[in-house]
């Protein structure tokens, strides 16, 4: 009688698989989100992505003059609705180059995890990020925290002449966007770990 020799895989050993494969997507997502989230980047989403208001815009964000409106060849929107595209349009940049890295860190070493687990890590982070870009959540979240007047203290004037700017580099809420960030691509390695290994039976 022939005996299978190859040994059981148990809990413990799906544990370790796990907890690799959550260390290998965590440093990818960490080393990937500076490239994705700044370089990937277009200038005119960081500009207009926390855009709100009924007001006319034209597409580079600038205010929609009577004339502009006028002019059927000129295309205007909603200052909600360009700070919406371009929250959006950000996203997929970024999904795209998070999604290139870990295929190919994964793929150079001779894993390659399941669709679904990439799909739902990708679907927390992707899923997550618009909604803090689009700011008002974040300074929402931030106040209930307590961290509001570190939000408003926490200013830069970037020009002579102009006013403070509460959200981009070197501010409290940018600091808040992407420890938060972060923090949310720490849970999405977990959940793509989970699902890449299986459980023993």
């Amino acid at each position: 009688m022939l005996h299978d020799t190859a040994p059981a895989v148990t809990q413990w050993d799906t544990a370790i698989r796990k907890l690799a494969v959550f260390a290998a997507l965590a440093a990818i997502f960490e080393g990937a989100h500076d490239t994705a989230d700044q370089w990937a980047q277009l200038s005119a989403d960081a500009v207009n992505k926390g855009l709100y208001g009924d007001h006319l815009v034209l597409r580079d964000g600038t205010p929609a003059s009577p004339e502009n409106i006028a002019d059927p060849l000129v295309r205007t929107m909603s200052a909600t609705a360009l700070g919406r595209i371009s929250a959006a349009r950000h996203v997929l940049c970024y999904g795209a180059v998070q999604t290139a890295a870990t295929l190919a860190v994964t793929r150079t070493l001779g894993f390659r995890p399941r669709p679904a687990a990439l799909l739902a890590g990708a679907a927390i982070n992707l899923g997550t990020h618009v909604i803090i870009d689009r700011r008002r959540p974040l300074l929402r979240l931030a106040d209930r925290l307590g961290k509001g007047g570190y939000v408003k203290a926490c200013t830069v004037v970037r020009a002579e002449g102009k006013g403070a700017d509460s959200s981009g580099p070197g501010t409290a809420l940018f600091e808040l966007d992407q420890a938060l960030h972060r923090l949310i691509g720490l849970a999405a390695a977990a959940v793509s770990a989970v699902l890449a290994v299986r459980n023993p039976r």
